[in-house]
């Protein structure tokens, strides 16, 4: 099958597929005659592994260390649960990012009047950097 009929049936673009090869996650696709590049079902699996591991936020060089324990059926399913662990690990500390930049700008966003008046605590702490205390305790200048 060509390459839009392989991202069809894999649900990876086939700019992505060209781009993976390119990096050398997958293997360079056969081609025809006429240099089209040619997928069969391994390529299709290969492709459905990659985007289901690009579903669940892991990185290139992740997949690329999966693709590797997945293709080879000596691995110990410890290395896989290491990849996996370190991957939940980073997936936390970034859901603590993210709830602390929630907590931040709610804190900032109940501070901002919304009103008429040019002062807003959301636009200082953007252009200055201040605290939340020096740019939310402060009282606000009225119009």
């Amino acid at each position: 099958m060509n390459i839009g009929e392989a991202a069809t049936a894999s649900g990876v673009t086939a700019k992505m597929i060209r781009h993976y090869e390119a990096i050398g996650l997958i293997p360079e696709a056969g081609r025809t005659g006429s240099g089209y590049r040619t997928y069969g079902p391994k390529d299709l699996a290969t492709l459905a592994f990659i985007r289901r591991s690009r579903d669940l936020g892991f990185s290139i060089a992740q997949i690329r260390d999966l693709l590797a324990l997945w293709q080879d059926r000596s691995r110990a399913s410890a290395d896989v649960k290491r990849i996996a662990g370190e991957h939940i690990e980073e997936l936390s500390a970034k859901m603590r990012q993210l709830q602390e930049m929630v907590m931040t700008l709610q804190h900032l966003s109940s501070h901002c009047h919304g009103d008429d008046r040019p002062d807003c605590p959301i636009l200082e702490r953007l252009a200055t950097g201040a605290s939340e205390e020096d740019c939310c305790d402060a009282p606000h200048a009225s119009a």
